[in-house]
């Protein structure tokens, strides 16, 4: 009988013992169950402040405790705790530290928890995580400090894959720290999702494509939201300009006479138009000179003249648009005094004996001249501190043989300098 009231109090003994040591877990358990339920509410946030704190004084006991300090539910608990504080703390000096215990003590219970009893904890910490570094690649974001930017966004992004704020964030960040690769993955990953701002998507996609120097990439990518967002003019802008850069100047034509077909009153697209086949006519020049009979010089000759004239009828139904679009005027006087060059130029090298021929070369050329004058004018009045205005103007004076004008605006070209 003696043994066995003995072997009783042995028992109790041994159940007071293992209460007293998991008492301490089971108490920080309460408190941040007691938080969670209390943050958010202003008639509770001063029993969640209390909580909190209380939360961390068991769970630090409980983590020195031999017994408890290397359950998974202590190490959950602690990540879960920790990652809370530091989540509330908006000073990186004392934030930054329980950020570190928390995801050391979250990566511990990962390892332990090989049930998954602690999963909603360890989850719930991660997220805290996630938040904590959201909030850091803001700052990092405003001061400018995009490499760091990303790396917090990025963070944020792995343990919430699905966050599209997320992916947009962090591929942000990327672009700005000049992380095209990144940046382009990311980008492409939100085009995937049900993300709101796709339409923005594809514009940043094709600029961060083209600064990496990718300009395949780009026009897949503005092409895909051509297809798209039909409707939307810009697209079919920055498809005609990226068609621009590769030379593929008869499919850029074509894009922009759909796009002209979608948006007759854009003036910006007559312009493109004009631009192209104004950069067909310089290659053809190019042809000029390269041909090795006189045929060949022939041919690339008219079909420069063709382009030159296609280019001025294309500026000049911008100009319908808006008279004072100063690129439209500037490369239109450019296109109409191109021609006059080449008559001029052509007049000089006939024969000394041909005077007749001469005087009616000068004459055209004079005439090709004048018709550029008022877009000349337009462009100077427009910006009159454009280098390239100023110096077609003069070319104009030049050929006129207007030395004194010429003179006037070489005066003005000096100024700029």
């Amino acid at each position: 009988m003696k043994i066995r009231i003995l072997m009783t109090g042995l028992l109790g003994l041994v159940a007071t013992t293992t209460f007293a040591q998991k008492g301490e877990l089971n108490n920080a358990q309460s408190e941040y169950d007691k938080y969670e339920t209390s943050r958010g509410n202003k008639l509770t946030a001063a029993i969640a402040a209390t909580s909190i704190v209380n939360a961390k004084t068991s769970i630090d006991k409980a983590s020195l405790n031999e017994k408890t300090s290397v359950l998974p539910q202590t190490f959950a608990l602690k990540g879960a705790i920790y990652s809370s504080l530091a989540v509330q703390d908006s000073v990186a000096a004392t934030s930054a530290p329980l950020f570190a215990t928390a995801e050391e003590a979250i990566k511990k219970a990962k390892e332990l928890d090989t049930k998954g009893e602690n999963k909603k904890l360890i989850d719930h910490a991660n997220v805290n995580l996630a938040q904590y570094q959201l909030s850091k690649g803001v700052k990092d974001y405003q001061n400018k400090d995009y490499k760091n930017a990303y790396k917090s966004f990025d963070y944020y992004r792995t343990v919430l894959p699905e966050d599209t704020n997320a992916i947009y964030y962090t591929g942000l960040a990327a672009a700005n720290a000049n992380m095209y690769p990144e940046a382009i993955t990311n980008y492409n990953k939100l085009l995937t999702t049900n993300y709101a701002g796709k339409e923005r998507v594809y514009t940043d996609l094709s600029t961060i494509y083209l600064l990496n120097k990718d300009t395949v990439g780009a026009l897949k990518t503005v092409s895909d939201g051509v297809a798209k967002y039909p409707s939307n003019a810009d697209f079919r802008k920055r498809e005609v300009e990226i068609y621009l850069q590769t030379g593929k100047q008869k499919e850029v034509i074509d894009k922009i006479n759909a796009a002209i077909a979608n948006d007759p009153k854009n003036k910006s697209l007559y312009y493109y138009a004009g631009l192209t086949y104004s950069q067909a006519a310089e290659s053809a020049g190019k042809d000029v000179t390269k041909a090795k009979d006189a045929a060949g010089k022939a041919a690339a000759q008219k079909t420069k003249e063709e382009n030159f004239a296609k280019s001025a009828e294309m500026y000049k139904k911008a100009l319908e648009i808006d008279p004072n679009y100063f690129e439209a005027n500037l490369n239109l006087g450019y296109v109409l005094i191109n021609p006059a060059i080449d008559m001029y130029n052509a007049a000089n090298k006939l024969p000394s004996n041909q005077q007749k021929a001469y005087d009616a070369a000068v004459a055209k050329a004079s005439a090709q001249f004048d018709m550029a004058k008022p877009y000349l004018l337009k462009a100077v009045e427009l910006n009159p501190k454009s280098y390239d205005a100023l110096n077609n103007l003069k070319t104009y004076y030049l050929g006129k043989k207007d030395t004194v004008h010429a003179g006037e605006i070489q005066k003005q070209i000096d100024a700029l300098k």
